[in-house]
């Protein structure tokens, strides 16, 4: 459930690399075909991540809330408040939870499923006509090979930007069309369709969020109703050394919310007390977490979560990844009833691009982003 990263903050120097006695000829890009590197036995070693970072594949299964959210969708107070309550209790503890009778369509959920897999079972030359350019957030990767050179996802990705205003009704379909083709204007609908029930979700989730922190349920809601989000269809094909590799890495979100759904093939883990836990797919549910900007939103009260994805010798494992980020021009500040004498501010005020440029261009995802972030922030301004 990662933005991805370009480089790290703290940049080595390039060290000088010995000719090659054989061969004079530089050595071809590497490319991340799913269609052939599923099946090799010896994986390139830029893939191979470090002993220390390598996943346990059958760690213990957390077990997760399932926050029911029909009673809240149906104007239920009594409900509303039992939802916030257990909401609150996993954003302090991890910033992780699970919602069901959210609301969303299965049909839709169905269908942005297998729009995914035809996307993916594509030919990389085709879905490389909309592929990710340097620097950039939106687009098709390929285990983003052109900007890593080690610890490399085992994964594909396409990325696109959503907004929630009123003058954007149609900013996912026009892009998909436009870099696909006008073929694909029904694949384009059903992620714009997508995106506008998730966004509804995400922002009823915010009440929620406001009510467990005290500052009413319109609070958070209208600081995302215009929100500027970011989708993303994660594909993660089988490896046949999966113990060597991660789909991704260990990191949190420096979004606001991530809604995730998930196919039946399990490989999502969260990090909780300093141990790796597993989470079983559920197609009924959604996976919802904290990033990076609602725990300075929260001021810290909430917590981004820390997660990873593992990848199978076998099962093909797909997500859609629904990433809440604020409009613009919105000043990331918490609330005053979050900052007193007891609990100072820890974060600077910032807005949503900062945070994106830094992740595009200064940092590589971990779990210290917005603390590396905040102490950025802080050199610049002296």
């Amino acid at each position: 459930m990662a933005i991805d990263r370009i480089t790290s903050i703290h940049t080595m120097p390039m060290m000088p690399q010995p000719p090659n006695q054989e061969s004079k000829e530089q050595e071809p890009p590497l490319v991340f075909d799913a269609s052939v590197l599923r099946h090799q036995l010896h994986i390139p070693s830029q893939f191979i991540w470090p002993d220390e970072e390598k996943p346990c594949l059958d760690e213990p299964e957390l077990a997760v809330p399932f926050i029911d959210l029909g009673g809240f969708l149906s104007g239920d107070p009594v409900a509303a408040m039992e939802a916030s309550r257990l909401l609150g209790e996993a954003c302090q503890k991890h910033g992780f939870f699970l919602v069901v009778n959210h609301g969303i369509d299965q049909q839709l959920l169905s269908d942005a499923h297998l729009y995914m897999e035809h996307f993916f079972d594509l030919p990389l030359s085709q879905k490389q006509r909309a592929q990710r350019k340097p620097g950039e957030h939106c687009g098709y990767a390929s285990s983003f090979t052109g900007r890593f050179s080690s610890k490399l996802p085992w994964k594909e990705t396409l990325s696109f930007q959503y907004s929630a205003v009123k003058n954007s009704p149609t900013i996912v379909k026009d892009y998909l069309c436009t870099k696909m083709g006008k073929e694909f204007e029904q694949f384009g609908k059903v992620y714009q369709d997508y995106c506008e029930a998730v966004s509804n979700l995400s922002l009823g989730i915010m009440e929620l969020l406001g009510m467990s922190l005290g500052v009413g349920k319109a609070y958070f809601r209208e600081f995302f109703e215009e929100n500027s989000s970011i989708m993303r269809l994660n594909y993660y094909p089988p490896c046949q050394k999966p113990d060597l590799t991660l789909g991704t890495g260990p990191h949190c979100d420096p979004t606001s919310l991530t809604i995730l759904h998930q196919d039946q093939v399990g490989g999502l883990q969260v990090c909780v007390d300093n141990e790796w836990h597993s989470i079983r797919p559920d197609f009924n549910a959604f996976v919802v977490n904290i990033g990076d900007t609602f725990m300075a939103l929260s001021n810290g009260r909430y917590k981004s979560c820390l997660h990873r994805a593992v990848v199978n010798s076998q099962t093909t494992r797909k997500s859609l990844a629904f990433f809440l980020c604020p409009r613009s021009d919105k000043v990331v500040s918490p609330p005053c009833e979050l900052v007193d004498n007891l609990s100072p501010r820890l974060y600077p005020d910032f807005t949503w691009p900062m945070l994106l440029e830094f992740t595009q261009k200064h940092y590589r995802a971990d779990m210290k982003t917005l603390e590396a972030f905040a102490n950025w922030l802080q050199r610049k301004s002296n």
